[in-house]
């Protein structure tokens, strides 16, 4: 398989659980909710996307014709000794491009792998740290993982029903852009307990 990579670069996780753990991140090119384009933004299932995933032509993007060669360069640009390995797989959506053979080059080389996704298409065995963020109006398949995301306000998504899939923590991250977003997050946290505020923190601190 020919993985398509947008990006590929050394950070700090700046949302969820997680947050402020140094990480690689892997940046697959593509989404099925939204081509990338602003002439399709008004038109695609997913119009709210802060992130361009078009193309291979980002930081040490570009095409690899193996798991193992993308996984040695993610080992690449995580520069550093054995510990505590992270690199977190996202897009675009990421389920369209990772499979097991690049799970066990990662893991093969010491990485725990955290995947962020639309959750509508279900996710491969073997991921150690899900996260799924749906989508108004979308058919999400995968209702099980560790951290559900949801990026707030949305209208047709109801947090209550929510609650009834099987995440180990509930977030609800302000939109970024609309005014009022925050104050809408705020008051979602306050008014049902399972829900934590979840803030991105490298736009804070000015980091990719």
């Amino acid at each position: 398989m020919t993985y398509a990579v947008k990006e590929c670069f050394l950070t700090l996780q700046g949302e969820g659980v997680q947050a402020g753990s140094r990480a690689v991140f892997l940046r697959f090119a593509g989404c099925n909710l939204w081509s990338g384009r602003e002439r399709d933004r008004a038109t695609a299932q997913c119009r709210f996307c802060d992130t361009d995933f078009v193309g291979t032509d980002g930081v040490n993007g570009g095409k690899f014709a193996s798991a193992e060669a993308l996984a040695a360069q993610v080992e690449h640009v995580w520069a550093g000794g054995a510990e505590a390995r992270l690199v977190v797989v996202t897009g675009g959506e990421p389920m369209l491009q990772l499979d097991g053979a690049l799970l066990d080059a990662l893991h093969a080389r010491g990485f725990r792998v955290a995947v962020e996704s639309n959750g509508t298409i279900a996710a491969v065995p073997g991921i150690d740290w899900l996260c799924v963020s749906p989508k108004a109006g979308t058919a999400v398949v995968q209702r099980s993982g560790d951290e559900l995301k949801l990026v707030w306000p949305q209208e047709g998504i109801d947090p209550a029903a929510l609650e009834e899939w099987d995440f180990r923590h509930f977030l609800v991250q302000p939109m970024d852009g609309p005014e009022g977003s925050v104050a809408a997050a705020i008051a979602l946290a306050m008014e049902r307990p399972r829900w934590r505020l979840s803030l991105q923190a490298h736009k804070v601190v000015g980091l990719a």
